[in-house]
């Protein structure tokens, strides 16, 4: 898996939302007003993520419909463990420290910190 563009995470962020499959239609009604995306721009998008192994297509009608090949959730594993790598050294604590800007977490945090890795470590 490789790490999505900006534009083309907005539109597989879209698709996320639909229960799939998702119709060229739908999409511009959506993502294309709101970003103000002409049809072929979003076109283009939605090949790359073909080609990238991220949606699959198939055409009905004249429509195309598009079904998500990766998971939201996959994505954004994929997504935050390449964050905590590249950015805090896979480090969890350098991620919590700066996270939280240097404030104290309450205890309802430290006790779900603990629950956590309480499940974690079992």
């Amino acid at each position: 898996m490789r790490r999505l563009p900006e534009a083309e995470f907005e539109v597989m962020n879209e698709i996320w939302k639909y229960e799939p499959p998702v119709t060229t239609h739908a999409l511009m009604q959506t993502i294309g007003t709101a970003k103000g995306w002409k049809a072929p721009s979003l076109i283009t998008l939605l090949n790359r993520l073909i080609e990238r192994g991220f949606l699959s297509s198939q055409k009905q009608g004249k429509e195309r419909l598009y079904s998500p090949l990766v998971s939201r959730d996959e994505y954004l594993r994929y997504e935050t463990q390449g964050f905590l790598e590249r950015v805090h050294g896979n480090s969890l604590t350098s991620f919590l420290q700066a996270v939280s800007g240097g404030a104290k977490l309450s205890q309802q945090e430290i006790e779900e910190l603990r629950a956590w890795m309480n499940k974690e470590t079992d």
